[in-house]
């Protein structure tokens, strides 16, 4: 029970850290391009994200916590380790200022603690297929799809006035509620996954079914995280690519909303950072190649690259030392 208790409390610090780590992707453009005050902002995104899953439905908790590992084969120290390492992953990346991706932190951490504490055959193939294709996609799709968006737009507004800019700034009140509903749907559900494995593997529930009260903590805490925002993270993604304008803003914000919502109806937990982030660069790349600073965008892929085998790498590094080097751990279930 004690470990159960800790296991949902560092859920909840993970999905804190990753409502403030990803606050910078959801008002970034918003506070850019000066269509909201950044506490405005954070608010509006706040209250969108607690809602998102009550609307939406839990698909991709099922993903996380039932479809990825085998039921039965885990203990709670192996889904403990995994959130532990998740969670240092986001301190260390908020830090430094990357934004790297939260749900790849995750992912990695899975594989990583049920590989030692388990063995490879306890992970489900198809469903880590399902996660691995939803997150190195969803990118490729955001990249596209903000280039095309914004080249439509650019064609839709051609020959209009300077006054459209109004219209792009009062529209992302819209654009943003519906960004962060999309975040709440995917994003606040990776906790619930992991929070509901945790109760299935002690017994507290016979079969895989996500209680309402577990959506109510886990979307109030990614909502309170993204309330306090990651500045840090919001500089990066607000300022870096390019000088973003409210047309850029506009066009990210349709653009990640219907990927990101998309793949939360059919169960598909993607990265919101690396959703936004792409959506930034095809935007910018749909006015001109050069206006994208190529350098920052390379750097975060760096780190997404690096972000499944270091937590994965971690995760089994500290189940290692839990179970192995400290047997008292054991003692405390």
């Amino acid at each position: 029970m004690v470990l159960l208790i800790g296991l949902i409390l560092i859920a909840l610090v993970f999905d804190f850290l990753n409502g403030f780590h990803d606050s910078s992707n959801i008002v970034a453009t918003m506070i850019s391009s000066r269509a909201f005050r950044p506490r405005v902002a954070l608010g509006i995104t706040a209250v969108a994200e607690f809602l998102g899953p009550f609307l939406f439905g839990v698909a991709v908790a099922r993903t996380i916590g039932h479809d990825i590992v085998k039921p039965g084969t885990i203990t709670i120290e192996v889904v403990l380790a995994a959130l532990l390492s998740a969670t240092l992953w986001n301190l260390f990346t908020w830090f430094f200022g990357l934004p790297s991706s939260s749900s790849h932190a995750l992912i990695g951490g899975i594989i990583g603690a049920v590989a030692i504490g388990a063995g490879l055959s306890a992970i489900q193939l198809s469903g880590l297929q399902k996660v691995l294709i939803a997150l190195f996609i969803s990118p490729v799709i955001g990249l596209a799809a903000g280039y095309l968006v914004t080249k439509l737009v650019f064609f839709l507004a051609r020959g209009a006035s300077p006054r459209i800019n109004w219209f792009f700034k009062r529209s992302q009140i819209v654009t943003a509620v519906a960004l962060g509903l999309s975040h709440g749907t995917n994003d606040a559900q990776k906790t619930m996954g992991i929070i509901t494995l945790g109760l299935v593997t002690v017994g507290y529930l016979n079969y895989f079914e996500v209680p309402t009260w577990v959506i109510a903590i886990s979307a109030g805490a990614i909502g309170l995280g993204t309330a306090f925002g990651g500045w840090r993270l919001i500089r990066t993604l607000g300022g870096k690519f390019y000088k973003i304008r409210p047309v850029h803003g506009f066009s990210t914000q349709v653009t990640s909303a219907t990927v990101i919502l998309g793949a939360s109806l059919v169960g598909g937990p993607v990265s919101t950072t690396q959703v936004v982030s792409s959506a930034i660069v095809g935007v910018g790349s749909a006015e001109r190649l050069s206006k994208v600073r190529w350098g920052v965008a390379s750097n975060i892929a760096i780190a997404w690259v690096l972000t499944i085998p270091a937590t994965a790498l971690v995760a089994a590094s500290l189940y290692w030392l839990g179970v192995r080097a400290v047997p008292g751990l054991v003692a405390l279930k």
